[in-house]
């Protein structure tokens, strides 16, 4: 089983990306917009994907709930961003990211892809904006926390993002590579969310920043420096860790070796969403198998959430 969670064309698997994925079986997969008409479908593909990848391959999905949802009217109900829920009730994000996670749990997509513990500061990109909590870092923590905790509830496992913190960035890491010149003093405040809510039983997913105060050469999702001394060090985060999507504009060069160097730095997994198949094929093609403490921490991160 390959250390690479993949994304597909469209609402079916074709029968080149079967025949690519029995080849190259990657441990996971991850949809989008494009692999989703209605329930009957989407339970259709996740079904299908399980046969090819193995009846306990994790699929994934972004449904955080308003701007960034996969599962839209008229055949799921929206539910309000993230910022919504700042300086309320606890039990309200729970209960929302509970709804959510059923949702998502009974179309078969059993990973979340939320919730954000990135900082809502003023005057950054709006990629992040209502997608976060709050610019506090003991708001986000508390309603991280909440959200966390209701996605289990729901029967979905959750999946914090972006660490080690996205929100000061000026620029969208989907469309160029964002540099934040923030010192470490100031970055102590990013990471404080992800550092309050590690655990050994979560997943989460990297930022494709740079950090120069922490490594002036490679962005934190390539850098071995910014995963085992910040992410595994420092925010103590002994979770299952994935990298943010290799498609986006924030890396350059081609998919077999961004692979390698997201593996050498130190992910558990590479994540790679366009459903393209050569490019799927370049990424299965260069990743190595799931090590032993990845599928350790794999295991570990489903015996929180209800079967």
């Amino acid at each position: 089983m390959r250390a690479a969670i993949i994304g597909i064309s469209g609402l079916r698997l074709t029968l080149e990306e079967a025949a690519l994925l029995r080849r190259h079986r990657p441990m996971g997969a991850i949809l989008f917009a494009r692999n989703v008409a209605d329930p009957d479908q989407l339970r259709a593909l996740t079904a299908e994907l399980r046969e090819v990848l193995g009846a306990a391959a994790p699929i994934l999905v972004d449904q955080e709930g308003g701007r960034v949802a996969r599962l839209k009217p008229p055949h799921w109900p929206k539910h309000p961003p993230a910022a919504t829920f700042e300086n309320g009730p606890a039990g309200a994000a729970r209960a929302e990211a509970a709804a959510i996670g059923a949702e998502c749990a009974a179309v078969g997509l059993d990973v979340v892809c939320a919730p954000l513990l990135d900082l809502r500061l003023p005057g950054m990109h709006q990629v992040i904006g209502d997608r976060a909590f709050s610019a506090d870092p003991a708001e986000v923590a508390r309603l991280g926390a909440a959200w966390i905790a209701g996605l289990r509830d729901g029967g979905a496992l959750p999946v914090i993002k972006h660490i080690p913190g996205h929100g000061r960035a000026m620029m969208d890491s989907h469309e160029a590579l964002p540099v934040v010149e923030a010192s470490r003093e100031e970055l102590a405040l990013d990471f404080a969310p992800f550092r309050a809510l590690a655990a050994d039983d979560l997943w989460a997913m990297t930022a494709h920043i740079l950090y120069p105060a922490l490594d002036p050469e490679r962005c934190a999702t390539l850098s071995p420096t910014v995963i085992d001394g910040v992410i595994r060090g420092e925010i103590g985060f002994g979770g299952f860790l994935v990298s943010d999507d290799l498609g986006m504009k924030a890396l350059k060069g081609d998919f077999g070796q961004l692979t390698q160097a997201v593996m050498a730095a130190g992910c558990d997994a590479a994540l790679h969403c366009s459903g393209v198949l050569a490019e799927t094929a370049a990424v299965l093609e260069a990743c190595p198998p799931l090590t032993d403490a990845a599928r350790d921490r794999l295991a570990l991160s489903r015996a929180g959430v209800p079967a």
